[in-house]
Formats: C-alpha cells, structure tokens, sequence
C-alpha cells in the first residue's frame, strides 16, 4: 500500500496521479489513517524494546507525522520503512537527551553552593549528590528539584512539569527515596548555606536536598 502516489500538485491540497485522477488532503488523510491503524501497533512495539514506555507514543507520532510529511517515500509494503523512520526518531531522542543531561547537571554544577570546611570536600559533597541525582530518572530529577530548589508546593509544580498532582508527587517520592539510598551510602556530614547569601541568585545544597527528603 501506498499512502499518496500524486506526482504533478495542481492547485493547493490536491495533486494529481499519472492517469489523471486527482487526491484530495481528505484522500490523503483518509489513507495515512488506514496506515496508521494497521501499522501504529507494530511501531509502537519497536519503539518499546528501544525507549521507555511513557515515550513509546510519542515514537509513534513523530514516525506517523514523517510518513505525513513525506508521502511520496513511503513504499509499497511500509512496515520496514516505517520501523527505520523509528528508529532514527529513537536515535534523534537519544542525542536531545543526553544534551539535555549535559545541560542540566551544568546547571546544578553551577548553582551548587557548600560550606564544607575544603574546597575538596566541596567537590565531593557536590560530585556525590549529582550521582545520586543521576540515579533518577529526568522527571524525577526536575520534580526534586522544582521543590527543593525552586521552592515550589507540589501543586504549582506539578503545573510547571505538565503533569498531574498524583503523578507528580510519585516522582518526586521515588527521587526522593533513591537520595535517601544514596545519602545512607556516604558518610559526609550536611551542611547549610551561608547566612546571608543573596536570595535574588538560587542555589542548591546538600542541606536543601537533605531537607526535602527528610
């Protein structure tokens, strides 16, 4: 099957095949639907051997919206053509994550503020939280952080992280429990900030973190 096999576009929203029979957006649309219905469960079970499961639709869609985009590459049988769309969608996932990542812990990095005796402790204060922070998982990460760092109540964060109170405050109660974990792990004493640091620049510190999952 082939979605749309108009060569030659006549006028906007309808192209017309070699032997003169004209598709419509309608036509078009009606064809990836039959697509999308036959092959969307065989996509979206590729992309859950390769992502987690709350990424798997959004695999799916971004593969889907490929073939809608480009109706003219989509061959005969599609399901292999429609698997390699994924796949590259996956690999395109992968490298904006680990972007993300890089910015994100340079983030922490950077807002990371100590009152260890040395600055080697410092360091290690701040490498061990960001491990154990890199144990959870990116959701996780921006729930702990969106209360322990920006100081917002669950409701209003989970506003910001787009998604529901309850799922929100699951996050944030397995982020906290993979600290405790990791805090259980390290014997370095926690420490508070300095008084009077500037309230206009936010900071994170172990204090604040050991606060949040006390």
């Amino acid at each position: 099957m082939r979605v749309i096999r108009g060569e030659q576009r006549t006028q906007e929203g309808v192209s017309r095949h070699p032997d003169n029979r004209v598709d419509t957006v309608d036509d078009r649309d009606a064809e990836l639907s039959a697509l999308f219905r036959q092959h969307a469960p065989r996509v979206h079970a590729y992309a859950r051997r390769h992502v987690e499961p709350s990424q798997c639709d959004d695999v799916v869609s971004e593969t889907f919206l490929v073939a809608w985009r480009r109706p003219d590459q989509v061959p005969d049988e599609p399901l292999p053509w429609l698997l390699v769309v994924a796949r590259n969608v996956i690999a395109n996932q992968r490298r904006t994550a680990r972007r993300a990542d890089q910015v994100w812990f340079a983030a922490v990095r950077e807002g990371w503020t100590s009152t260890a005796p040395s600055a080697d402790e410092a360091v290690h204060e701040r490498e061990s939280v960001l491990r154990a922070l890199g144990e959870c998982t990116r959701a996780e990460r921006e729930a702990l952080l969106l209360t322990a760092w920006d100081g917002l109540p669950p409701a209003e964060a989970a506003a910001v992280a787009d998604c529901s109170v309850r799922a929100f405050t699951v996050r944030l109660h397995r982020a906290r429990t993979r600290l405790r974990a990791a805090y259980a792990a390290d014997a370095a004493p926690s420490t508070v900030p300095p008084a009077g640091e500037p309230a206009r620049t936010p900071h994170l510190s172990r204090a604040a973190l050991a606060q949040e999952i006390s």
